[in-house]
């Protein structure tokens, strides 16, 4: 069967942007969102083997003033990068970290987060001449639009190649 597949009938779809595509100030609105569900939550929290009760026991959790068990931040954080990565880093390129990253209020199972990125800074590598390095300020809201986290992250980027020979 897969000798008759016409593979060439399948392009490979070129995603994200290169170095080249961002501009200091530019605003990357990332797709359409994720619901956390109470289920994301307790997967995440017992896998990375974080036993706060605040993210496990609902009764806990009420006693300390919530509604429901608070999603695991770092769930909420994993979450906002996963949104933004086909935007700012999926061509490639190491992730140099992050920093400033402050939470702002709980998240609730049931909460849709979605998020943007603003570009921060451009610069050369200095040492890679193949990449550059571009950090962005990412905002991250819950469905009333109330701001959950934010961050500034700072990747290398892969710049375009300039076409060689019989390139088309």
């Amino acid at each position: 069967m897969a000798d008759e597949i016409d593979w060439d009938s399948f392009p490979l779809a070129r995603k994200g942007n290169q170095f080249q595509d961002f501009t200091e100030g530019q605003s990357l609105p990332h797709h359409w969102g994720r619901t956390l569900t109470a289920g994301d939550n307790a997967i995440f929290s017992t896998a990375t083997c974080n036993w706060n009760p605040m993210h496990l026991n609902a009764e806990y959790a009420k006693a300390h003033g919530h509604d429901d068990v608070v999603v695991n931040p770092m769930l909420v954080l994993c979450t906002v990068v996963g949104l933004s990565v086909e935007d700012l880093s999926e061509v490639g390129g190491p992730f140099l970290g992050m920093e400033d990253v402050t939470f702002h209020r709980p998240v609730y199972p049931g909460d849709t987060i979605t998020a943007a990125s603003t570009v921060v800074e451009t610069r050369e590598s200095e040492s890679r001449p193949n990449v550059g390095i571009v950090t962005w300020h990412t905002e991250a809201h819950n469905q009333r639009n109330e701001l959950v986290v934010d961050y500034r992250r700072t990747n290398l980027v892969a710049k375009r190649r300039a076409p060689k020979d019989g390139d088309t």
